[in-house]
Formats: structure tokens, sequence, C-alpha cells
């Protein structure tokens, strides 16, 4: 997997959440937008290695996680992720709705159409959403 197949993965991860949550499948919606978010921020990752180099077997280990917070340290961004917090106020906003996605979503049956709804703005707002953010750091 490489980065171009991760920037591909967001998008198709997150057009099928965007299908579930249309066909009122709020659960599938969340837990696939979350998939969205976690290959997103390893992109930002795989920035850090370059093609032909021997792998550095740390930042190998740490990067198989789907802790978001984590891999936002993985990834180098959390002195960036601060700022944009302090920053933006809407950011901010959007950063708490998303860090707490966690894979173990997929058992929680108590995932609604509100929750989905402002999970996936969170992410893809196009004025202060997490993904937006992300992009920049690709």
């Amino acid at each position: 997997m490489n980065k171009i197949d991760l920037e591909e993965l967001v998008d198709i991860r997150l057009n099928e959440a965007k299908n579930l949550l249309e066909s009122n499948h709020y659960h599938g919606a969340y837990y696939l937008a979350g998939y969205a978010l976690e290959c997103a921020l390893k992109v930002c990752i795989s920035k850090q290695v370059n093609q032909y180099d021997f792998p550095n077997k740390q930042l190998a280990t740490k990067s198989h996680t789907h802790n978001l917070a984590d891999l936002v340290g993985v990834a180098g961004l959390k002195i960036e992720l601060k700022e944009k917090v302090q920053e933006d106020e809407n950011f901010a906003l959007n950063w708490a709705v998303s860090k707490d996605w966690s894979e173990s979503s997929r058992y929680d049956c108590n995932i609604d159409k509100i929750k989905a709804k402002d999970f996936l703005n969170a992410i893809e707002n196009n004025e202060s959403g997490v993904l937006k953010w992300l992009k920049m750091h690709w």
C-alpha cells in the first residue's frame, strides 16, 4: 500500500459512508467515515517514508493503530493540530466530534442519524473540516 492507494481509499470510504448515510445505515456510515479519516492520517504518515528507504521499525509499528489521536502524533501534526484548534473554533468543534472515533464503533448499536451526520460533516466541512486540514499536510 502506498500514498496514492491511501488517498484513493479516503475517497472510496467517504463515498461509501455517504451512501450508507443516505440509505439510513447510520452505523456503517459512521464506521466507514472513521476509516476514511484514519486513511487520511496514514497518507500524512506515508510522506515520511521515501522510496527505497529501509523502513523505520518504530514508525511502522506506531502507524499500525486505529487511534486517531495517536496517528496525529505519528504523522508529526500535534503542534499543527493544537494551533489549528486554537485559531479556528469551528475546526476545534469538528476535531472534537472526530477524535473519539474508534474501530470498535463497529460494535456500537447506538449510532443514530444525528451522530453519523455530524461526524461526516465534521470530516467533510468545506470551511473547517478535518479532512480539508489533513489534505493540507499530504
